[in-house]
């Protein structure tokens, strides 16, 4: 079997919950000072899951969506991995639960389980299915990557950075968005940014500054291997060689400084350029003592407005609807980005990636849009409904009922038995959900086939 070419993606599919939270309103009710989640944050909406979903339902839910939109068959996947760290059970993998779906149609050759450190998982399956693709292994069929993520936070600052959402990516040869072969960037090291120690709780252990100060020498260091690689190639990477920048997103104001962050890098390669004459001051400056220079962020976020407001911005339309979704964040950036501009305008692009995920694990990639006009415009076709069901179908819920919904998922996480109390008609019409758990922690799942009831609650 010869190498198959332009591995990428040929499908994608992205769904996230029916109700979500004011931001604004949320600022009133936690009582702390008006812009601090909107403006400090960047943030406008925050979707959630009531005890109906689950991170089983949700996966099976996006996985069938994306069967069913590109009638796709299940024989015709010869792999499925699952990225998250939202666990429910400590042996059995959500990639076993998605094969009840794959043997209705008798299909159980499947290889692939699930992959799991913090927001990174997603990204590991994502390698892992592009390799297998590229393999030895590979007998001709697709590998379907799952990656999905329920966020929730204790009650305190961190609570309005949560968020929830499922990413199902089919990956195969001939795709429109090709993955640039050996030019990937990797930083693993140990740390204790954030963490998931309690296996009765569904809440993080969380060092906001250190998490930050992780997130940021991640970043140097992908960034600046990704360079070297490149360069060994003859090809020389700054912020013009991107078409579009990309970020896991746990807020989307660090994204925004994330982006200055890499015009500091590139500055600091090389200093002398016309273009950064306004920064002499910061010649000498070494990158793991800037982390949080007010000084520095500032002026580089002053002089990459307009980069951010083009290469960047774009990919967060979703994430400030939505919120941190964890393993699916970075590509739900990439959702943002293919639904905001028309399949002409996106081919040829060269899209830069940054993924990281606590504890620490991250990588920095790139995608190359292929001139494949009908499969980039089956993709994009498909994606356009959500920004229309972001602003219009989706349920605005009090901060006050939020709160509650939030206190029943805690005060019964990982109980069994268990009857949800969640309010299945409040559901999108499709959405596999939990109808119950029995004494033995058997979780058992349904498909809502009604209609969502808009409104505010």
């Amino acid at each position: 079997m010869s190498w198959p070419e332009n591995v990428g993606i040929l499908a994608i599919e992205l769904i996230f919950p029916s109700l979500y939270v004011d931001q604004t309103e949320l600022e009133a009710f936690d009582g702390v000072s008006a812009g601090k989640y909107t403006v400090g944050l960047g943030q406008s909406r925050m979707g959630f899951c009531t005890d109906r979903e689950d991170i089983n339902s949700m996966c099976m839910t996006v996985v069938q969506r994306l069967i069913e939109k590109y009638e796709v068959k299940f024989s015709e996947i010869g792999r499925l991995e699952v990225g998250t760290e939202t666990i429910v059970d400590k042996s059995k993998s959500v990639k076993s639960v998605l094969m009840e779906l794959f043997e209705k149609e008798g299909c159980f050759d499947v290889e692939g389980v699930d992959t799991t450190n913090a927001c990174y998982g997603g990204t590991s399956a994502l390698f892992n299915s592009i390799s297998w693709v590229e393999s030895s292994a590979w007998d001709g069929r697709y590998a379907l990557v799952v990656a999905g993520d329920i966020a929730v936070y204790a009650k305190g600052s961190a609570r309005p950075t949560g968020g929830a959402g499922a990413m199902a990516m089919l990956i195969g040869p001939n795709a429109p968005l090709v993955f640039d072969r050996g030019i990937r960037a990797s930083y693993m090291r140990h740390a204790y940014d954030f963490y998931k120690p309690d296996f009765c709780s569904e809440y993080p252990k969380v060092d906001g500054k250190l998490s930050i100060q992780c997130y940021l020498d991640a970043l140097d260091n992908c960034y600046s291997g990704y360079c070297k690689k490149m360069g060994l190639k003859g090809n020389e990477v700054n912020l013009d060689y991107f078409d579009a920048i990309l970020f896991h997103t746990p807020y989307c104001k660090l994204v925004q400084k994330s982006l200055a962050r890499l015009a500091l890098n590139d500055f600091i390669k090389n200093p002398d350029q016309s273009k950064y004459n306004d920064f002499s001051q910061f010649k000498d400056v070494k990158l793991n003592e800037t982390y949080f220079n007010r000084e520095i962020e500032q002026s580089f976020m002053t002089y990459t407005k307009q980069i951010f407001e083009s290469k960047t911005k774009p990919s967060l339309y979703i994430a400030n609807q939505v919120g941190n979704m964890y393993t699916p964040s970075i590509y739900c950036g990439l959702v943002s980005l293919l639904i905001s501009k028309t399949p002409e305008e996106l081919s040829g692009n060269k899209i830069g990636l940054f993924s990281y995920g606590s504890g620490l694990a991250s990588s920095m990639f790139s995608i190359t849009v292929k001139n494949n006009p009908d499969a980039l415009k089956r993709i994009v076709d498909n994606l356009k409904p959500i920004r229309d069901t972001l602003d219009n179908k989706r349920i605005c819920v009090s901060p006050e009922k939020f709160s509650a919904i939030l206190q029943l998922r805690e005060e019964n996480c990982h109980k069994a038995p268990y009857e949800p109390q969640g309010d299945i008609s409040q559901l999108f019409e499709g959405t596999f959900y939990l109808d119950r758990i029995d004494d033995m922690h058997r979780r058992t799942y349904k498909r809502f086939s009604g209609q969502i009831l808009n409104g505010n609650v």
